[in-house]
């Protein structure tokens, strides 16, 4: 039994240093063409959602309001996307794509947690519960606090 225990142990770990790889690995290739990949998560839902507002970019993501105004901004700057009021509310800013951001976005090969972002919607209820037991046990186990990280 115990031998059996550290065999699926041993196992799980594996598979979760897998995805870590992966994870790592993609967002280097992505950061070597200067987008980072919570950028190319940003430009893909822009790409498929059209206009936002930073806080639903902010939800999208699962960070801070203050750090995808941080995100905007760079992704501003480096020419993929901007911000323009509406016209019904002009408190509201909302963040689109650039014609350079729409290229990114339609041309980059998706992958790392834009690829999860995809594929985890088309799968079975039954499928996506088991999954977040999954991580929410790992979470525990590895004692960590969500909030501290945005």
């Amino acid at each position: 039994m115990i031998q059996q225990t550290q065999g699926l142990a041993l196992d799980a770990t594996r598979k979760f240093l897998v995805l870590y790889r992966y994870l790592r690995h993609y967002g280097r290739n992505t950061q070597c063409e200067g987008v980072r990949g919570r950028d190319m998560s940003t430009l893909r839902y822009l790409h498929e959602e059209g206009p936002l507002t930073i806080g639903q970019i902010s939800e999208y993501l699962y960070i801070s309001a203050s750090s995808t105004s941080e995100l905007v901004s760079r992704m501003e700057g480096a020419g993929y996307v901007e911000r323009r009021r509406s016209r019904e509310d002009s408190r509201v800013v909302y963040v689109e794509l650039t014609p350079r951001g729409e290229q990114l976005a339609a041309t980059t090969p998706t992958g790392g947690v834009p690829l999860l972002r995809e594929r985890i919607k088309t799968l079975h209820p039954d499928q996506l519960h088991q999954i977040d037991e999954a991580f929410t046990l790992l979470i525990q186990v590895m004692e960590i606090n969500p909030n501290d990280f945005d």
